[in-house]
C-alpha cells in the first residue's frame, strides 16, 4: 500500500511538471517595446518656422541720364566708399529745355531739396534716441552691477540700443539716398545746352557698403533710369520669417529668438522687432492653404560673430515661448488620450501598468508632465492595441 502511494505521488509529480512545461511551452511571448526614461531638466516651448536674411534699405543706382555706358567694373561682394565712383556714362548731346520741361526740372529739384532736409531732421531724431539708449544702457549696467535690478533689464536695455543704433544707420543711408537724388535733379539742369560733354559724367556710390547686385556690366547705350548697380549695408541685416497665423498671435516684440542652422558654429541670438499685422495666403508643398505672417527680427549679436552671413540667406527661427529648469518631461509619443484623461504606459516588473497623467506644455516631440509620474520610471513609446494592463513587455 505504501508503495502504491509512493509510485501514484511520483506519477502526479510528474504529470504536474509535464503540464507546466505545457504552460510555459504555449503562454504568450513578452511584448517588445520601446521605452523612455522620466527625466527632469531644462524645457523650451517654442515656434519653430524658416527664414531668410534680408536688408531693410538697398540702394538701386540707375543712369541717371542718357548715354553712353562706359564698361562696369564692380562686381557683386565688392565695397565701396561713400562718394566713390561707380560707373561713368558720355553724355548724348542734349536739347535744350523748352521753359516747361525747365519748370519741371527745376520742381523736381526743389522736391529733392526738401527731401533731403526731411531726411536730415530724421537723422538728428533717430541720433537724439540712440544717444537715450546709450545713457539708458550705463544706467541699467550700473544698477544690474550693484543688484538693484535683473538681469533682463540689461538684455533689454542692450537689445534697445542695437534697435536705436540700427535705426540711426537706417536713417542715414536715407539721407544719402536723398542727397543722391537732389544731384541727379542738379545733373538733369547741369547737363543741358545741346554740346556733347568733353569729360564722362560720373556716378559716385550715395551710401557706403557693398555691391549686391550687377545688372548691367557690358559697355552701350542706356537710357535714363536703367538699373545698373545695388548697393547695400550687410551691418543692417535683419531676418524676415513667415509663421503660421495661429503662431503669430503668441509672438511679442521683444521675444526672445534663436537662430540656428545658418551655417556657422553656434546659434545666434535675436528678438523679435515686429509682427506684421496683415497676413497673406499660401499654398503648401502638400496644397494645403495656409494663412501666414511675416515677423520681422534683429539680430542682437555683434557684426563679427555673423560676418559671413548675406541677403536672402536661409536660417531656421526658434521663436522662445517659455522655459524652464527642472522639468519633468517625456517623450510625447507615451502618451495617449482616453475620454478626458491622459494616460500612458510604465514598466513594473516586467509588465505594462497603465498610469493617469496630468500633461502640461509640449514642445516638439517632448511634453512636460505636471503629476502622475516621478523621475526615474519606464515608460512605453508607441503603445499599440497589444498593449494593455498586466501585458508581459521586454525592451528591444
Amino acid at each position: 500500500m505504501v508503495r502504491l502511494n509512493r509510485r501514484n505521488v511520483f506519477l502526479g509529480g510528474i504529470g504536474f511538471l509535464i503540464l507546466l512545461a505545457l504552460m510555459y511551452g504555449f503562454r504568450s511571448p513578452p511584448v517588445l517595446v520601446d521605452n523612455a526614461i522620466v527625466t527632469r531638466g531644462h524645457f523650451r516651448v517654442m515656434v519653430e518656422e524658416e527664414g531668410r536674411t534680408r536688408l531693410p534699405d538697398r540702394y538701386q543706382v540707375s543712369a541717371p541720364i542718357t548715354g553712353y555706358l562706359n564698361r562696369v567694373l564692380l562686381e557683386p561682394g565688392d565695397a565701396v566708399q561713400q562718394g566713390s565712383p561707380l560707373f561713368t556714362i558720355n553724355p548724348t548731346p542734349t536739347t535744350p529745355l523748352d521753359a516747361r520741361s525747365r519748370a519741371q526740372a527745376e520742381a523736381a529739384l526743389a522736391s529733392t531739396e526738401a527731401a533731403l532736409e526731411a531726411a536730415l531732421t530724421q537723422v538728428e531724431s533717430e541720433q537724439a534716441r540712440a544717444e537715450l539708449a546709450d545713457t539708458e544702457l550705463t544706467r541699467v549696467k550700473r544698477l544690474v552691477a550693484a543688484g538693484h535690478m535683473p538681469v533682463d533689464n540689461l538684455d533689454r536695455a542692450q537689445a534697445e540700443a542695437r534697435r536705436a543704433d540700427a535705426a540711426l544707420r537706417s536713417s542715414r543711408f536715407a539721407a544719402e539716398v536723398a542727397r543722391h537724388e537732389r544731384d541727379n535733379a542738379r545733373a538733369t539742369l547741369a547737363i543741358d545746352g545741346g554740346e556733347q560733354s568733353r569729360r564722362p559724367f560720373a556716378v559716385a556710390a550715395p551710401v557706403g557698403g557693398l555691391v549686391l547686385a550687377r545688372q548691367r556690366q557690358s559697355e552701350g547705350m542706356v537710357q535714363a533710369g536703367d538699373p545698373i548697380l545695388m548697393l547695400g549695408d550687410l551691418a543692417s541685416l535683419e531676418v524676415e520669417v513667415d509663421v503660421l497665423s495661429p503662431d503669430a498671435v503668441r509672438l511679442t516684440p521683444g521675444m526672445r529668438v534663436e537662430l540656428e542652422r545658418w551655417g556657422g558654429e553656434a546659434s545666434l541670438p535675436g528678438r523679435v522687432r515686429r509682427i506684421d499685422p496683415a497676413g497673406f495666403t499660401r499654398y503648401s508643398a502638400l496644397g494645403v492653404e495656409e494663412q501666414r505672417v511675416w515677423v520681422i527680427v534683429d539680430i542682437d549679436a555683434e557684426r563679427e560673430h555673423w560676418a559671413t552671413l548675406g541677403d536672402g540667406y536661409r536660417v531656421e527661427a526658434s521663436f522662445i515661448l517659455w522655459e524652464g529648469d527642472d522639468v519633468l518631461q517625456i517623450p510625447a509619443s507615451a502618451i495617449f488620450r482616453e475620454g478626458n484623461m491622459w494616460a500612458l504606459y510604465v514598466i513594473e516588473d516586467g509588465r505594462a501598468q497603465r498610469r493617469e497623467i496630468i500633461p502640461g506644455r509640449r514642445s516638439g516631440l517632448m511634453m512636460e508632465i505636471v503629476d502622475g509620474l516621478a523621475e526615474g520610471e519606464t515608460a512605453i513609446l508607441y503603445p499599440g492595441q497589444d498593449i494593455a494592463a498586466g501585458t508581459r513587455v521586454r525592451l528591444r
